[in-house]
Order: C-alpha cells, then sequence, then structure tokens
C-alpha cells in the first residue's frame, strides 16, 4: 500500500461548490481503489456542506498529518481550529480566508513529498488575496512555491488539449506579452508535457495566431510576421512538430483540433472559450511544466449555485483522475529509464 497515490485536495472557497464537489466525488468508494485521498479543511465545514446536500452516510477518517492516511477512506486533515462563519454564495474574506489556508497546507505537503498529486477545488482570485498570496491564480503561486521558471496552464480532455502562452494578465498587455521567446517556452513545456505525462511520442501542435485571420499576411497586425512565425520556425529547427499560425475562429469551428495533440492559444480567453465549450462537464485544468503534479476542475466557485445541491462533479471527478493518470505514467517512466533494455548484437549468420 506504501506505492497507492495519495492525493491531495484543497477545499477552495468555503461559500462555494468545491466542497460539494468532493464530497460527491469521494462518495464513490470505488475512488479508494485508485488513490488514497486526503483533503485539507475541517469536518465542521465538510459537515455544512454535508448537510445542505442531505447526505447522512458519508464521513472522513480525520488524521493529523499526510502520512497517517487510512487507504480505503476519504481522509480530512483540520487546518485549522475555529469555528467557520460560512455564507454560501458570497464572496467575502472568510472565503478567501480558509481557501488560502486549505491551499497552502496541502501544497506545502505535495512539496515535502507526503503526497503524489495536488487537485484544487476553485477559489476566489480577489478575496484569496494576502501578504502571502499576491498572485492572479493557482498556476502563478504554485509556479513561486516550486520555484519554476515557466509553467503552461493546460485544459485537457479526450477531445482537446489547449495551452496558453499568457494566462491571467489584461487583455490590453497581451500584444506586448507575447514574444518569440515566451511562446518557444510554452511549445517546449507542452512538448514535453505532452511525452511525459500523456506518452505522445511525436506530438503535433498547432499554434494559433493573435490577431483576427492570423494577421492576414499582415494585413490586421504584425504579430505573426514578426513573433509567433519566427517562433514556430525555431521550435521546427528544435524537433518540435510545430503548425500554424491558424485563425483561431475557423480553426476550432472547422474542428480542425481533431488533428492535432494539443492547441497552443495565444491569451486566456482565445483558448479556454472554445475549450469549455467542447469539454465544459469533463475538462481539467492541468499545470504542466512543474516538479509536482497539479489538476484543477475547469469552472470556478459556481457561487450562483453553491447550497442548491445542483454543481456537477464531472470536472472534479475528471481533475482527481488525470492526477492519478500523471502520476502513474511519471513513475513508469522513471522506471523504464532506470532500467532499460539492454541491446543485443545479433549474428550475421543464418541457420
Amino acid at each position: 500500500m506504501s506505492d497507492k497515490i495519495k492525493i491531495g485536495i484543497s477545499i477552495g472557497d468555503v461559500n462555494g461548490i468545491g466542497l460539494e464537489v468532493i464530497i460527491k466525488t469521494l462518495m464513490d468508494a470505488k475512488i479508494m481503489d485508485y488513490c488514497t485521498p486526503i483533503v485539507y479543511g475541517h469536518t465542521k465545514v465538510a459537515s455544512f456542506h454535508r448537510k445542505t446536500m442531505e447526505i447522512d452516510e458519508f464521513n472522513f477518517n480525520v488524521i493529523n498529518d499526510a502520512l497517517e492516511a487510512h487507504h480505503k477512506r476519504p481522509n480530512m486533515i483540520n487546518c485549522w481550529e475555529e469555528d467557520v462563519q460560512i455564507e454560501l454564495g458570497q464572496a467575502n474574506a472568510n472565503g478567501g480566508k480558509y481557501a488560502f489556508i486549505s491551499l497552502e497546507r496541502a501544497l506545502d505537503d505535495l512539496i515535502a513529498g507526503k503526497t503524489d498529486a495536488l487537485v484544487t477545488a476553485p477559489i476566489n482570485k480577489h478575496t484569496i488575496q494576502n501578504e502571502n498570496f499576491q498572485f492572479a491564480g493557482h498556476t502563478e503561486y504554485i509556479q513561486s512555491k516550486t520555484n519554476s521558471e515557466d509553467s503552461l496552464m493546460f485544459l485537457v480532455s479526450e477531445d482537446i488539449r489547449v495551452g496558453v502562452v499568457t494566462g491571467h494578465i489584461p487583455v490590453s498587455e497581451i500584444p506586448e506579452k507575447i514574444t518569440k521567446e515566451k511562446i518557444l517556452s510554452k511549445l517546449n513545456l507542452m512538448n514535453q508535457s505532452l511525452k511525459k505525462d500523456f506518452w505522445i511520442q511525436k506530438p503535433k501542435i498547432a499554434v494559433l495566431g493573435l490577431n483576427p485571420h492570423a494577421g492576414d499576411n499582415g494585413l490586421i497586425g504584425n504579430e505573426e510576421l514578426e513573433t509567433i512565425i519566427p517562433a514556430i520556425a525555431e521550435a521546427n529547427a528544435q524537433g518540435i512538430f510545430a503548425f500554424g499560425p491558424y485563425a483561431a475562429d475557423g480553426f476550432f469551428a472547422a474542428h480542425t483540433y481533431a488533428q492535432f495533440d494539443a492547441v497552443l492559444a495565444m491569451y486566456h480567453d482565445q483558448g479556454l472559450i472554445p475549450f469549455k465549450q467542447i469539454a465544459f462537464h469533463s475538462g481539467v485544468n492541468f499545470t504542466a511544466g512543474l516538479p509536482v503534479v497539479r489538476t484543477s476542475p475547469d469552472h470556478g466557485t459556481g457561487y450562483d449555485i453553491a447550497g442548491k445541491n445542483s454543481a456537477s462533479a464531472s470536472s472534479f471527478r475528471e481533475a482527481l483522475f488525470t492526477a492519478i493518470n500523471i502520476v502513474e505514467r511519471r513513475r513508469e517512466s522513471v522506471e523504464l529509464a532506470s532500467n532499460p533494455l539492454k541491446l543485443s548484437k545479433f549474428s550475421k549468420d543464418r541457420d
């Protein structure tokens, strides 16, 4: 059982749907056949959400340390002692405070090697801000905590995978942030992740243009000619199979994405709007390029439906299994690399 994958889970905003989708997922006892879940929160907060869902026959196994986790039960670590005032559907300081406490404790255990992956429930990017969290979202915070030079916001599903060059920044800043070096960095991270985390031997990556009609040969902007096309050429010279740039509207409308293993979009909405349209209930946000494995459902806090027991757990469940699969692939890759098959020379003689 020591090799069983331990998945840390941060609860997100206590006023949102995070604990609802967590509980709905972990109520399925078969989950414990694949991993040992450890939720970072508090049993009283979990009980509040469980009661709003009118669920009686579900409880967490309370532990003090991830190393004490029961392998056949959903576990919970109480990360604070005080009672929490929960106001479902409200964006307030409490929601941000306890979301951060949960995330920080879960990430610390992941970095320390006490867990094998982290699945993060949705946060409110405004209310979570504090002296220790001054980031645009999970991705940037985890990148900083793991001392990683770069990372890739990588939205994945069975039908489509989309990464972005620029993430949580204002639209007005996008053009100046898109450089040849940054595109190359994201293409390298995507290419490496497709090989290591998804076991695609020779990934084909489509690159989108920034401007309408991919610039129309400089008629509608020069970013494609001056930045994106040179980056694609350099990527190919480095052995990355990158193609484009493609005009985003026609690319998705014609299902051209189905011909590629992944798509690199220039900015957040260019990639995430079509992704969520295609894979909203099954999409997963994976932070590629890190030494740790982190996934998240591709939806937000769901304040509008919090407490109504109507949130779909599909995306969270997919995030959990995606984390499990990536950990398994990384483990197996390490094992294969450490025990390669020996090459044998055959004699030219034939019987």
